[in-house]
Formats: C-alpha cells, sequence, structure tokens
C-alpha cells in the first residue's frame, strides 16, 4: 500500500476531492449520450454519412474553446465549467422530453448535437486547467493519471450501462440517469474551489503585451502567441491535432459503424469494443499516476503515440472480433499514455497565468476530428474501411516522424524541458 500513496495524494487537496467525482459523473454521461444517439442515428437513418455527420457536429465547439479557456482565466474556472455542465443538462432535457413524447427523429438529434457541441468540445480542456490550478505541482503527474481514469472508466461503463439502459429499458429511462449524472456533476463543481499553486517550470517566453486594462481579446491573443512562440507547446499542439485527423475517428466516431458493418455486432457488441479500448485507456491512465514521476513526457508522448497507430493498423486486416478487442486494448493503453504525457508537457511547462487559454487552444486541436470523421464518411463507400484504415494509419505515423524529427531538440533530450520528469 505505501507504493500507492504518491499516486493518491492529488486526493489530499479538497477540491480535488470535490472535482473527481464531479468530472466521473460528467463523463459517464457524456458517453452513455454519445453511445446511444450514435448507435440510433445510424440504426434509424441506415446511412454512414450520417453517423460521421452525427459526430462532426459534436465538436463543432472546438472552435470557441480558446474562448472558453480564456474566460476560465478571467472569471473563474469553476464557474465556467459549472455552468457548461449545466448546460448538458439542459439538452439532455431537450432529448428527454422528446423522447418521451415520441418526437424524436434523426434530424432532431442532430440539431440537438449542434447545440451540444458547442460546449462540449471544451469540458476536457477546462477540468483539466481546474486540476492544475488546484492541486500543488508536485502531485500533478498523479493528479493528470487519476483525473483521466473519469473519462476512461466512462468509456467502459458507460459504453455498458447506455447499450444496457438501451435494451432493456429505452432511451427515456436512460435519459432519465443521463440528466442526473449532468446536474450531479455541475453541483460537485461548485463546491470545488481552484486555488493556484506554485508556478510550473517553464522557460522564458517572448515579451507579450501587457498593456492596462486589459480585454478578453487581448488575453486571447497573449495565450495564443504563448503557444505559438514556445516551441515544445506548439509540437505537443500539432501532434494533438494529428492523432484527432487520423487516430481518435478509428477509435471514437466509427465506432458504431465498425461494430455493426464491419463485425455484425449488435449494441451490445459496440459497447463491449469500446469498453476494450477504454479498459486499455483505464490502464494507461493507473500506470502513468503511479509511475508517472518514472517517464519522460515527451519520449512517452511520441513513443506510445507510434505504438497507437501500429496497434490500430491491425484493424486493416481480417481479423476477429476477440482480436480486435485486444487491438483497442492495446490501443487505448497507448492512447491514455501519449495523451496524459502531451498534458503534462502543456500544463507543466507552460505559465501558470496561461492555464486555461493553453487548454483552450489545447481543445482548437479536436477541430481535426469532424474533418477526420467527414473525410472517412465519405471515403468508406469508395475505397472500402480497411484501405481507409491503412491510409489514416499510415499518414498518422509519417506525421508523428515529422513532428519529432522537426523539433528533435524540443522533445527528444533527455535534458529538454518537455522531458523534466
Amino acid at each position: 500500500m505505501t507504493g500507492w500513496r504518491p499516486a493518491l495524494a492529488p486526493f489530499r487537496t479538497r477540491s480535488f476531492r470535490y472535482q473527481w467525482p464531479a468530472d466521473l459523473g460528467t463523463a459517464w454521461a457524456l458517453e452513455m449520450e454519445l453511445l446511444i444517439l450514435g448507435w440510433y442515428v445510424l440504426v434509424e437513418s441506415g446511412s454512414v454519412v450520417w453517423l460521421t455527420l452525427f459526430g462532426a457536429l459534436m465538436y463543432v465547439g472546438t472552435l470557441l474553446s480558446p474562448l472558453m479557456g480564456t474566460l476560465g482565466d478571467r472569471i473563474g474556472l469553476r464557474r465556467v465549467l459549472a455552468t457548461m455542465r449545466l448546460g448538458y443538462a439542459l439538452l439532455a432535457g431537450v432529448i428527454l422530453w422528446l423522447a418521451a413524447t415520441g418526437q424524436l427523429q434523426p434530424a432532431l438529434v442532430l440539431g440537438v448535437a449542434f447545440l451540444a457541441g458547442l460546449l462540449k468540445p471544451t469540458d476536457i480542456g477546462m477540468r483539466t486547467a481546474l486540476v492544475s490550478a488546484s492541486v500543488p505541482p508536485a502531485h500533478l503527474v498523479a493528479a493528470m493519471g487519476i483525473s483521466r481514469t473519469t473519462q476512461d472508466s466512462a468509456r467502459i461503463g458507460g459504453a455498458l450501462a447506455g447499450a444496457g439502459f438501451m435494451a432493456s429499458l429505452g432511451m427515456v429511462s436512460a435519459y432519465v440517469v443521463i440528466t442526473t449524472l449532468y446536474l450531479l456533476g455541475a453541483a460537485l463543481t461548485l463546491k470545488s474551489a481552484a486555488t493556484r499553486g506554485a508556478p510550473a517550470t517553464a522557460s522564458p517566453a517572448p515579451p507579450l503585451a501587457t498593456a492596462s486594462p486589459s480585454s478578453p481579446w487581448r488575453d486571447l491573443m497573449e495565450g495564443l502567441q504563448h503557444v505559438w512562440f514556445t516551441p515544445r507547446l506548439r509540437a505537443a499542439m500539432l501532434l494533438a491535432a494529428l492523432v484527432n485527423l487520423c487516430a481518435f475517428p478509428l477509435s471514437g466516431g466509427l465506432m458504431p459503424y465498425i461494430a455493426r458493418d464491419v463485425f455484425g455486432l449488435d449494441q451490445q457488441g459496440l459497447g463491449w469494443l469500446v469498453a476494450s479500448y477504454a479498459g486499455g485507456a483505464l490502464m494507461g491512465s493507473l500506470t502513468l499516476s503511479a509511475l508517472g514521476t518514472r517517464l519522460r513526457p515527451a519520449r512517452t508522448m511520441l513513443l506510445t503515440c507510434v505504438l497507437w497507430h501500429l496497434c490500430l493498423l491491425g484493424l486493416a486486416l481480417p481479423v476477429t472480433v476477440p482480436v480486435a478487442m485486444g487491438l483497442y486494448m492495446a490501443a487505448g493503453l497507448n492512447q491514455s499514455l501519449s495523451m496524459i504525457s502531451l498534458s503534462v508537457i502543456l500544463l507543466r511547462t507552460s505559465e501558470p497565468r496561461f492555464r486555461g487559454r493553453v487548454m483552450g487552444a489545447r481543445m482548437l486541436a479536436i477541430y481535426t476530428l469532424p474533418v477526420g470523421l467527414l473525410v472517412a464518411g465519405a471515403l468508406i463507400p469508395s475505397i472500402g474501411f480497411r484501405a481507409l484504415v491503412a491510409v489514416y494509419v499510415g499518414s498518422g505515423l509519417l506525421m508523428t516522424g515529422a513532428i519529432a524529427w522537426v523539433w528533435r531538440r524540443e522533445l527528444l533530450p533527455r535534458q529538454a524541458l518537455a522531458n523534466h520528469r
């Protein structure tokens, strides 16, 4: 038990003790909703194009993420995050009402997905920034690993629970649970209270405008400049954009199509595929929370990104369902290690006053995910799913290698700031 004490140290912080269950409830609701609505759209429309359009609309709000991050830096991350989660509950209530009155249809789901997509992409970045603002720097890696378990466990439990509710109780009962979880998440978020920790270790940033009085637009531009003129941050942002374009479509938005049309599974089979990927990701989160202080973040980020793509490449082969589940579990493990390491680089090596804005800019990288989904929806009918996997994985590996080469002085040396433990 002694060896686990450093991994659980973040729970000594009062704010984190409230934020973790708040993030857990919200993440479960998000995953249940994504699986339920994705399957509904695919079954009711019968079109992979509609499915990819639904997935793309869920991320339209990535363009607003830097503004939300700026707002969080100005009025408080906790207030902004709690308000966003109340908005999720309201939109879930709309779906609940439509389902209960028999008026639900795919076109209306796409409309609600568009509104939800204005807010939900920012949630991960805001919760990560709130963790870094409240947890002491010495506990940051462990806190990031523990925080990530909310998302990973949600993909396991949320996927299986969502499939189970839909199969046995129907959409109305499922959405009663989803709405309740959103409300609980908002209430617990309001109970947390971020306090600034010690300044993060960072190299001197280029001179930025500090004229007074400040404005939201000036704050936003300062945050974007901080990312652009800090090479290690720019490299991490580009890698995040890359994996959202090439890797996440194969392990996220296309899952209902992969389950039904590639492997011939039903909704519960979809839940098991998603749970396999999330199970691997959860193992990665727990591993990093326990051993994170021994790993070099930038090197870990690059190596596990390559392994993640190689695991997904197995889907291009005529594999069985159990093998596919194993590949997804391995992909999830490497995805978790890579993306948590990326977040650690962003938060530990950027200036503390830019936390919200840096994570808001990080969420801009998700904007390549809807692009990847829409391109996949157009290519699958013409070249087939397995050829699409080869194209996406090959492109991802080539671009990962290019990022590692161009920013090798920032990412590869043991003494580089991005590799400090």
